[in-house]
């Protein structure tokens, strides 16, 4: 996984953690889902990445 697909997926994955912290915060169910889908996204590109890596070792 290249820095910048690391740092581009724990931006998406912090980005996410605020979503989710606002929500909560005002009590706004959507923005608090969005935030959790913003880190699943992250969470899921990150395995990808990982994922790739381990096949370029072989």
């Amino acid at each position: 996984m290249g820095l910048g697909d690391k740092i581009e997926n724990a931006a998406e994955k912090a980005g996410g953690k605020g979503k989710e912290a606002a929500g909560n915060a005002t009590g706004d169910e959507n923005l608090k889902a969005e935030g959790q889908a913003d880190q699943a996204k992250g969470d899921l590109k990150q395995a990808g990445e990982k994922v790739k890596d381990a096949f370029k070792k072989d």
